[in-house]
């Protein structure tokens, strides 16, 4: 699955490269998609390999830092980047001809490069404060990977300040992303109930089907992880446990492999 995923992206990558045709804001975005699905299996899949060929799985501290720090960065600047591609299908279906105007190179590369310092901020600030904490006891991460809620299970003292954090960072940029596409979809399926010709409406819900059906299966999986964090209160708890780790598994394989086929 993994060695496909990069196969599908490479592939992906390079035509929006080569073919100059496709040099037009959409693809773009879509290009920059492909290169955070393969930063973020990449920074967990190898993991989950490697412990797959060893006896005693462990993984360093630091190490384990990183990979959260780079799983998490990837999510949280996916979220943002569905959001801005989400904007710019409005703009192309309800302002036609202003397009080329209101997305010019500087305002679309503007966008993309938002959405990776949002995410690589929010990682920062997220991985900075679960470095702080004391992991004086049980070390053992019940997860495929350093998944940053199974971490703060781990922590031995007060982690009302993460909780705190991961709710600020929920809103930001799970629901403010959530709520731009719900509204552009909005805006665009009511635009395209105005077109008078049936071919031009199929033109225009093809055009946008794809994008839709990446947001329903990646935020219905990272929704039910991240939206309401259970840290301490689901240690005990192996079957949510199992589930959760799954569902990781699931936007973080899963999804990628299926997003170049929709």
């Amino acid at each position: 699955m993994y060695l496909m995923i990069l196969l599908e992206y490479g592939v992906i990558i390079s035509v929006i490269i080569y073919d100059s045709h496709l040099h037009t804001p959409m693809y773009f975005f879509l290009c920059n998609l492909c290169f955070l699905d393969i930063c973020y299996t990449s920074s967990s899949v190898p993991l989950i390999l490697d412990s797959f060929l060893t006896v005693r799985k462990r993984v360093l501290f630091s190490g384990c830092m990183v990979q959260m720090f780079l799983s998490f960065a990837m999510a949280t600047t996916e979220c943002m980047l569905l959001g801005v591609m989400a904007l710019d299908h409005y703009v192309a279906i309800c302002y036609p001809l202003r397009y080329p105007v209101i997305m010019s190179k500087g305002a679309y590369m503007l966008m993309a490069a938002g959405s990776w310092v949002s995410g690589l901020m929010d990682s920062v600030v997220q991985t900075f404060l679960a470095m702080q904490l004391p992991f004086c006891a049980n070390n053992v991460i019940n997860h495929f990977v350093c998944e940053i809620l199974a971490i703060l299970q781990l922590a031995c003292t007060d982690i009302s300040i993460n909780v705190i954090s991961m709710v600020g960072s929920n809103l930001i940029f799970l629901v403010i992303p959530l709520l731009i596409i719900s509204l552009s979809y909005i805006f665009i399926v009511a635009a395209i109930l105005r077109i008078p010709s049936t071919e031009g409406k199929h033109k225009a819900f093809s055009a946008c089907s794809a994008h839709p059906t990446v947001v329903i299966i990646f935020y219905g999986t990272i929704f039910f992880m991240y939206a309401k964090p259970k840290f301490k209160e689901s240690v005990g708890t192996d079957y949510q446990d199992i589930t959760e780790a799954l569902i990781s598994l699931f936007y973080g394989v899963m999804t990628p492999m299926l997003n170049p086929l929709i």
